[in-house]
């Protein structure tokens, strides 16, 4: 363990943000290298396959059908509804509030589970988004 090794409470009494903070790095990276696997190697196809997995939008469709579906753990939906209540002050100009929320709160489930060291759950977690999104969850809207 290294001395940057969170505990497991500390881990749980992070702020929502924070946990969306690692859950978008982990989740971005993730995506890249499925892009990548895939054999979408052109950087300008590369960008524009991404906003597919990664844009607020697409976090948002993902979040409620995993919800709807019953994929989520008791305790992943404590922090999906921390995330999106968390204030963050800003909104990105191409997204709505509600949307925004709802991004932070898929990310902030991400950032959990990576932190926790959840590694088989968080895989598992980011295959099913990918696999939705592959699915094309993202035109549904929210």
């Amino acid at each position: 363990m290294s001395d940057y090794t969170l505990r497991v409470q500390d881990v749980r009494q992070l702020k929502a943000l924070s946990l969306a903070y690692m859950g978008d790095a982990v989740y971005e990276q993730a995506v890249r290298e499925h892009l990548l696997r895939s054999g979408r190697v052109k950087p300008n196809i590369l960008h524009k396959e991404a906003t597919k997995f990664v844009s607020a939008k697409a976090q948002a469709a993902i979040l409620k059908t995993m919800v709807e579906e019953g994929f989520l753990t008791e305790e992943e939906l404590a922090v999906m509804k921390r995330g999106r209540n968390a204030k963050s002050g800003s909104v990105p100009k191409n997204t709505d509030v509600l949307t925004y929320n709802h991004s932070s709160a898929f990310e902030a489930v991400v950032g959990f589970l990576y932190l926790l060291g959840e590694r088989d759950r968080t895989e598992e977690f980011i295959r099913k988004a990918i696999e939705l999104a592959e699915g094309g969850v993202h035109n549904a809207g929210n």
